[in-house]
């Protein structure tokens, strides 16, 4: 259990230092070992987005929110991926949770004023 933990940690402080490619090797270890741990899955989640493989990011997003439906930045994740596939109505929605469960975020409520900006224009 503690060299998963040790996998986890390395692979969040890569990602951080903006090494996403070598987070997602060490992350996918520590899956591997746990795969219904919602904190690897997101954190492996937000490195595939960071590299651009947001099918990826969006499978591992996901999989977090089946672990834990309450788990408010999958559900702002999964809505950035969904917004790279065009898919605004189905984005917003996933951000109005993700700041309906953390109302204080600035992050979300600027994703969400943003994109219902978009959308409302389409």
């Amino acid at each position: 259990m503690k060299n998963i933990y040790n996998l986890f940690v390395k692979g969040r402080k890569l990602a951080k230092k903006g090494r996403p490619l070598e987070a997602i090797m060490l992350l996918e270890q520590a899956k591997k070992h746990q795969p219904q741990k919602g904190s690897i899955r997101e954190e492996l989640a937000r490195a595939y987005y960071n590299c651009s493989l947001y099918f990826s990011a969006k499978k591992e997003f996901r999989k977090a929110l089946d672990i834990d439906a309450a788990n408010d930045y999958a559900h702002y994740g999964l809505g950035l991926c969904l917004l790279k596939e065009g898919k605004f109505s189905n984005a917003l929605g996933h951000f109005k949770i993700a700041l309906a469960m953390k109302p204080n975020s600035k992050v979300y409520k600027e994703s969400l004023s943003k994109y219902e900006m978009i959308l409302k224009e389409k």
